[in-house]
C-alpha cells in the first residue's frame, strides 16, 4: 500500500512539473509576442538598472539626515548639473560619490593627499590643493572626468562613480543610490528619478531562452543540492541557474554575484518567468548576494537553496527580508 501511494505522489509530481513547465514557456512565449507590437525602451532605464535599490523609506531617512552642509553641496551638484544640462543621471551619480568619498563634505583632509568633496589627489593632476577644495571646481571637474567615461549613462550611478573614482572597494558607491534618488527627485525636482514607471516591464521581453531555462530547471526537480554542484546529479544555487540557461545557449558566470552583472536589470516588482531573482545580507550592496533563484510568475521561484533541500518550487513574496531591488534578465 505504501509504496502505490509513493508511486501515485511521484506521477502526480512529475505530471504536475510537465503542466507547470508548459503553462510558464507558454506565458513567456504570450509575452514576448504581446510585447512585439513596437513597445520601445526609451523612457526607462531598467535594461541598465533602476536607481532606487533599497527601501525607498531608507533613502528618505538618510536624506532626512544630511546637514546642512551636506544639503548645500547636493544642492550644488544638482545647480552645476542643470547649468551644464547634464541628465539628472549625472547629478545622482555625483551624489552618490561625493557621499562615499567624504560623506559630502568639503574634507581638508584624506587618506594621501586626498581632499575635498570628492577626495580628489593634487598629485593625480586632479587640481591643486585650492582647486580641488572648491566645491565648484570639484563638482565641474568631476562631471568632466564622468563624461569622458565611455558609456556612463549605460551603467549603474554607482558603477559611474567608480568609473570616476577608481577606488579599491568598488562596490561601496551602491550604499546610496536610494537616498541618491530621493535627493535628485526633491532637491531636483525631478518626478520618477529612475524613469520607470508601472507597468514598463514589458519592454524587456522575456525571450525563448526564459522559457527554455525554466523548462530546464523543472526537470531537475528533488535533485539534491550540493555547495558547488553544476549538475547533472546534484546542483548549488548558481549551478542550476548556469544549467538552466546553458541549456537555451546562454552563458552565465558560475558565481550568484557574478550572475547579477550577467544580464539586463529591472526593478524586482517588473520580473517576469526566467529573470533571475538574488538575495543578499543587505539587499543594497550586491557583493553581498548569497542566493540566486528563478522567476516563474505568479508568486513562485525553482530554486536549489540549501543543504538537505532538493530543488523545488516554492512561493516567493518581493517583500521577502533578503530581496535585491534588481533582477536581472539573461541573455538581453
Amino acid at each position: 500500500m505504501k509504496i502505490a501511494i509513493l508511486v501515485t505522489v511521484i506521477v502526480a509530481a512529475v505530471f504536475a512539473t510537465v503542466l507547470t513547465a508548459s503553462t510558464v514557456t507558454k506565458v513567456v512565449v504570450d509575452q514576448q509576442e504581446a510585447a512585439a507590437g513596437g513597445i520601445l525602451n526609451t523612457s526607462c532605464d531598467a535594461a541598465i538598472g533602476p536607481t532606487q535599490p533599497g527601501q525607498p523609506q531608507q533613502g528618505a531617512a538618510q536624506a532626512g539626515n544630511l546637514d546642512d552642509e551636506q544639503r548645500g553641496i547636493v544642492s550644488l551638484i544638482i545647480s552645476i548639473g542643470k547649468q551644464r544640462s547634464l541628465s539628472p543621471r549625472a547629478w545622482q551619480v555625483a551624489i552618490q560619490a561625493g557621499m562615499t568619498e567624504s560623506g559630502l563634505h568639503n574634507l581638508t583632509y584624506g587618506d594621501r593627499d586626498s581632499l575635498g568633496i570628492f577626495q580628489m589627489r593634487p598629485s593625480m593632476n586632479w587640481g591643486s590643493t585650492a582647486e580641488v577644495t572648491n566645491p565648484n571646481y570639484a563638482i565641474n571637474k568631476f562631471y568632466d572626468v564622468l563624461l569622458a567615461v565611455p558609456g556612463w549613462q549605460n551603467e549603474r550611478p554607482g558603477d559611474a562613480a567608480q568609473a570616476v573614482e577608481r577606488s579599491g572597494f568598488p562596490d561601496r558607491y551602491h550604499r546610496w543610490e536610494a537616498m541618491a534618488s530621493v535627493l535628485v527627485e526633491n532637491l531636483g525636482q525631478v518626478v520618477n528619478a529612475s524613469g520607470c514607471g508601472e507597468g514598463l516591464g514589458a519592454a524587456l521581453p522575456p525571450s525563448q531562452a526564459a522559457a527554455q531555462a525554466i523548462k530546464f530547471a523543472l526537470g531537475e526537480l528533488g535533485k539534491p543540492y550540493v555547495w558547488g554542484a553544476t549538475g547533472p546529479n546534484a546542483y548549488d544555487c548558481s549551478g542550476l541557474m548556469l544549467r538552466a540557461y546553458e541549456s537555451a545557449g546562454v552563458i552565465l558566470p558560475r558565481v550568484s554575484q557574478d550572475q547579477y552583472k550577467a544580464g539586463a536589470m529591472l526593478p524586482v516588482r517588473e520580473a517576469q518567468p526566467g529573470d533571475l531573482i538574488f538575495l543578499a545580507t543587505d539587499p543594497a550592496d550586491p557583493s553581498t548576494i548569497h542566493h540566486v533563484a528563478m522567476y516563474l510568475g505568479d508568486g513562485k521561484i525553482v530554486e536549489a537553496q540549501q543543504t538537505g533541500v532538493p530543488v523545488h518550487v516554492r512561493p516567493f513574496s518581493f517583500d521577502e527580508a533578503e530581496v535585491v531591488p534588481q533582477a536581472v534578465r539573461p541573455g538581453v
